[in-house]
């Protein structure tokens, strides 16, 4: 027979009252039931947990020690299935590049004072959905649209994009760009978790030459050293500078949504909704 928490809560009662009918009494059942649940415990463990031959019911040696192992289980049962237990859990929020840009520092700052029982644990990924969906964080900003299945999205805001081209070159001497000033140019594409793709340029325009990479490091050594352009928004010049690298704002390109997502119809992390609201109040600021 399969044991179950019952089995170990009847046996705790029994000792804890020291009588079968105050134990019975105590879990709202019959005594012949809870006699028979404690055999049941007695026969799946192979010896005698209460000594019956006295008047008032004694543990033997191994009742004794086994009071000790069942107490400490259903402790620890009971400390999982509490839902309270789950806000001290580190809030993992993932990002592939550039997080809440500026707003980054604020925003960790703002929660290690307001929630000092909740670590929030900032991850890159480099990873389309920064890892959401493969369960390694609990909630992500994402950029770009989120097409990812059995997400949920709010929309923070909406950044504006930004050239990202190798100082010194013809380009960075210009005060503004156009996606025609780079159609010439090879284009750092981050096929990972980027949000630039080809379709930006009209069909009879596009670029002719693109650079494919996995990662922004990757994405901003190829700029650097004069192999591409990029696009990128306005979140990168702020946590992305490079003596090699010139942002200049791209005047014809549409902006790019940054979302906060998590997953829906599965337990997600109590704290989530604090950090959505707190991510609001920062944006609203700006």
């Amino acid at each position: 027979m399969t044991m179950e928490l019952r089995h170990l809560r009847a046996f705790l009662a029994i000792t804890e009252e020291g009588t079968i009918t105050r134990a019975a009494a105590r879990l709202h059942t019959g005594q012949p039931a809870l006699s028979r649940t404690l055999r049941q415990l007695e026969t799946h463990l192979g010896v005698r947990l209460v000594d019956r031959s006295t008047h008032h019911l004694e543990l033997t040696a191994a009742g004794r020690t086994f009071r000790e192992r069942a107490a400490a289980a259903l402790a620890a049962v009971d400390r999982a299935l509490d839902p309270r237990s789950l806000a001290s859990l580190p809030l993992r929020l993932g990002h592939p590049w550039a997080a809440l840009g500026d707003l980054t520092v604020p925003l960790l700052r703002r929660w290690d004072e307001e929630h000092p029982d909740v670590p929030l644990e900032l991850r890159r990924v480099d990873d389309r959905t920064a890892g959401l969906t493969q369960g390694t964080v609990d909630v992500a900003l994402l950029r770009g649209e989120v097409t990812a299945p059995g997400l949920v999205t709010e929309l923070l805001m909406e950044e504006d994009r930004v050239a990202v081209v190798p100082a010194g070159s013809a380009l960075a001497a210009r005060d503004t760009l156009t996606l025609a000033d780079l159609a010439s140019s090879p284009i750092a594409l981050n096929t990972v978790a980027g949000t630039t793709t080809l379709a930006l340029w009209p069909a009879s325009g596009r670029p002719t030459e693109t650079i494919e990479v996995t990662n922004t490091d990757e994405w901003l050594t190829a700029i650097a050293v004069g192999r591409a352009v990029g696009i990128s928004t306005s979140a990168t010049p702020r946590l992305h500078t490079h003596p090699s690298i010139v942002y200049r704002p791209l005047t014809d390109a549409p902006p790019v949504p940054l979302v906060l997502a998590w997953r829906s119809g599965t337990p997600t992390h109590p704290a989530i909704e604090t950090l959505v609201r707190l991510a609001r109040e920062l944006v609203a600021g700006l």
